[in-house]
């Protein structure tokens, strides 16, 4: 059996791919390459991507790929009518990357919310050498207990953040994206009241129909000037230019995002405008990167090829 990994670099080159040889036969590609890709998969029985659409482009034409494996959660990439009517199985890779998303959260919320980058720059720039005082006071920040997170998309990363916010004192409400979902042990409230009431908000929502911009400009009114707003989501959830206008007039206190809306960012994205990090925090999506998530990414392909070849339907999906 052949498998062919089309954007192998996605995993990071220190995770180990040798376990596959196992499985068959291996070849890599560091990059994905628009003009070649549908030629590299022609040879292959499985095809392990990451952000390539998954359609007829790639595979009309291709009578051997019978599975192709993502090395992420979300499926908008496939054209699920083309591939099902090919008989082509799909395998995603579920909750690899919790507690990795879960502390990247965290990392930027206390960054922003401690005003972390102040007081190393007053330290860095020999203000504290200078100062008769061995502490400052200048930036003021608080203790989160006592005060409201609220959480945009309660599922299974929502939830182990409002677990971890519950234990630092904070009162925990949360918005249900899809309207449904009600959680016992956490308050559930309106988008409205959570933008009104939270002092640190995080966006863990998949983007669709019902989350696109859903924070705008309207939504940033509402908060208070002293909040926080996380997108660890998915770009294009909250309005960036809507974000990067209330971060300049003061309506709120300040941002952290891990995802935009073009990946890489765009050189014109508004948000390249605020060079102030203790207002902005941009990281280039690598929540979901610490070493072990991505480890246990590339086994859990593994695992979803294994018992594909034994006939069972491991993380398969229509």
């Amino acid at each position: 059996m052949n498998i062919v990994f089309l954007e192998a670099n996605t995993l990071g080159d220190d995770v180990d791919l040798k376990m596959f040889e196992k499985l068959g036969t291996v070849k890599t590609y560091p990059l994905s390459d628009p003009e070649k890709n549908a030629r590299r998969c022609m040879d292959a029985d499985v095809v392990v991507l990451n952000k390539i659409p998954v359609n007829a482009s790639l595979l009309d034409g291709n009578d051997r790929t019978k599975l192709v494996c993502i090395t992420a959660t979300g499926t908008n990439i496939v054209d699920f009518p083309y591939v099902n009517g090919r008989g082509i199985a799909i395998a995603n890779v579920k909750g690899y990357s919790t507690e990795s998303v879960v502390q990247h959260t965290f990392a930027l919320a206390f960054f922003l919310w401690e005003r972390m980058h102040y007081y190393d720059t007053f330290v860095k720039s020999g203000d504290y050498a200078r100062s008769d005082v061995f502490s400052h006071f200048t930036e003021k920040f608080h203790e989160l207990a006592g005060h409201t997170w609220g959480i945009i998309g309660l599922g299974t990363i929502g939830k182990r953040v409002a677990e971890i916010a519950k234990c630092f004192g904070c009162r925990v409400i949360y918005y249900s994206t899809s309207g449904k979902h009600d959680e016992p042990g956490f308050e559930r409230v309106d988008l409205d009241t959570m933008m009104r009431e939270a002092d640190i908000i995080s966006v863990h929502a998949p983007l669709n129909d019902a989350t696109k911009d859903l924070v705008g400009a309207r939504e940033l009114s509402l908060m208070k000037k002293s909040a926080i707003i996380l997108n660890l989501g998915r770009g294009g959830i909250i309005d960036e230019a809507a974000l990067a206008d209330a971060i300049e007039a003061g309506t709120i206190a300040g941002a952290g995002t891990d995802v935009l809306t073009k990946e890489p960012i765009a050189a014109d994205n508004p948000l390249m405008r605020i060079k102030d990090s203790g207002k902005l925090v941009i990281t280039p999506h690598i929540a979901w990167a610490s070493v072990e998530a991505r480890i246990r990414c590339a086994e859990e392909v593994y695992l979803n090829i294994e018992a594909w070849m034994k006939g069972e339907e491991r993380n398969i999906c229509k």
